[in-house]
């Protein structure tokens, strides 16, 4: 990385998304990659994509926060195991059971007062709003709102930013981008229930899938089912 580079910070959960916003990233700033246990049911095979990917882009600054609360809290199958993790069903209007209420803004939460300590004016996120299984934090009038609140909810001059730049793309876009940028997806892990060979049929797989073959590009993960 270049000297004298501005830091940002970026949010890496460890799927394809996270990992596309960090190769964006890097072309201007050195980062700082922050990432979050918040008792999902994959956090361990998360966590090997994280410590992978900070490796790969050589982040001096890393941050790993567990708010395994949210577990607690539960009222997804994301977080609480007596809930079953359903087959992907894209055309859905409900929000699915995924869902986990409200983790953008504690996620958010976490980097704003990271980014106040180190002094860092953009905090990149990977949320995908077009093209994705509707939860209602990954909106871009959420992201709206939350960087009026950083406006008036940090200390004068904070300059604090939060930076979508795939939330209006479809999954085929993101996986071109992340392409084009030599973005390590054999690195990445998107599967919502298994840590060794992806299911292929949970919504975060299938739409990872449909965008790598509506890309025509191989996805290089294992799945169960395609």
């Amino acid at each position: 990385m270049m000297a004298g580079k501005e830091i940002a910070i970026v949010l890496i959960s460890g799927g394809m998304d996270s990992c596309v916003t960090a190769a964006i990233a890097s072309q201007q700033y050195e980062m700082a990659f922050l990432h979050v246990r918040y008792g999902q049911r994959t956090e361990g095979r998360e966590y090997q994509s994280f410590t992978a990917l900070a490796d790969y882009y050589q982040a001096k600054k890393r941050l790993v926060v567990d708010i395994s609360y949210l577990k607690e809290i539960g009222g997804s199958c994301l977080t609480d195991d007596s809930i079953e993790v359903p087959d992907a069903n894209l055309g859905r209007k409900e929000t699915p059971i995924s869902y986990v209420p409200f983790r953008n803004t504690h996620l958010l939460s976490i980097a704003v007062s990271w980014a106040e300590v180190i002094g860092v004016k953009k905090i990149f996120i990977g949320a995908v709003e077009e093209d994705s299984s509707g939860y209602p934090d990954c909106r871009k009038v959420y992201f709206d709102a939350f960087s009026q609140l950083i406006k008036v909810g940090t200390k004068p001059g904070s300059g604090i930013e939060v930076v979508t730049p795939l939330v209006g793309l479809r999954k085929k876009e993101i996986v071109l981008k992340g392409a084009s940028l030599n973005a390590p997806f054999h690195l990445t892990w998107s599967c919502y229930q298994h840590v060794d060979i992806a299911c292929g049929r949970c919504d975060s797989c299938v739409l990872r899938l449909r965008g790598f073959s509506e890309a025509g590009i191989k996805d290089p993960l294992p799945y169960q089912v395609k």
